[in-house]
């Protein structure tokens, strides 16, 4: 049985003042719920102080970047090593603003999955369509090709104890999103495009929504059959919104 991950990216924002009242506000608000696992991942600078402020929680400590080398000369870069030792175990690869903003191709995100895979800590990779990508009608074109990247690679069964992110480009921090009923056939189309190769690996990994997700729409999003939880951005940033969310999705999976 899937079990439920509700992850919020801060992307770039945060201080050491702003984690500490964030975690001690979900560390409060999440006691005691379970069914759900929950992950954050806050600025590579502050991984090391917000792991230990989640050392008496249950919460899941997340990176939003890891570089394909181990060691080197690759000033600024982050190994998979590193962010092991800090404690995270989740890494999200592949977000949409690190593929538009760094040009990360497909073949170099799937070669930072493996390099997470070989390390054992758990891959979060984000895929998804443009608007004009969308308009045109190539959804599911462009999250084939994003997945068969790391397929290529790896072969299908990299995906077991992985985490896919469907999120649209033209739903994330525009405020719109998309209806459950869209989310779940993309999330059922990614997850019968894996069933094709290996079933069983279809049917336990985790797919993720992501693009507008708060509180007021996570609820019908997680009644749907394929959608395994949510990626969230500026919603993730409240205790108050994200508590609500994750409460979301653990009232829906029971």
């Amino acid at each position: 049985m899937r079990k439920t991950l509700v992850m919020g990216n801060w992307k770039l924002n945060g201080s050491k003042a702003m984690a500490l009242d964030l975690v001690t506000g979900l560390s409060n608000q999440l006691a005691g719920v379970s069914g759900c696992d929950v992950a954050i991942a806050p600025p590579v600078v502050y991984l090391d102080y917000v792991q230990k402020l989640l050392a008496n929680s249950n919460i899941i400590l997340g990176a939003q970047n890891v570089d394909t080398h181990l060691s080197g000369a690759y000033t600024g870069d982050i190994s998979a090593e590193m962010l092991k030792e800090v404690g995270a175990t989740h890494v999200i690869i592949g977000h949409s603003e690190r593929r538009t903003y760094h040009k990360e191709s497909d073949k170099f995100i799937a070669e930072k999955f493996a390099v997470l895979k070989e390390n054992n800590l758990v891959p979060v990779l984000c895929i998804g369509e443009t608007e004009a990508e969308n308009e045109a009608g190539q959804t599911e074109a462009v999250c084939a090709k994003q997945i068969n990247a790391v397929i290529d690679l790896l072969g299908v069964q990299a995906f077991n104890n992985a985490v896919i992110a469907y999120e649209p480009i033209w739903a994330i921090g525009t405020g719109k999103s998309a209806t459950p009923a869209q989310a779940q056939a993309v999330h059922k189309f990614i997850r019968d495009h894996i069933a094709k190769l290996d079933a069983n690996v279809a049917k336990q990994v985790v797919i993720q929504y992501g693009g507008s997700v708060n509180d007021k729409n996570a609820a019908e999003l997680f009644a749907q059959p394929d959608i395994d939880g949510a990626l969230v951005g500026g919603a993730s940033l409240k205790a108050d919104a994200f508590a609500a969310i994750v409460k979301a999705a653990a009232h829906a999976k029971k």
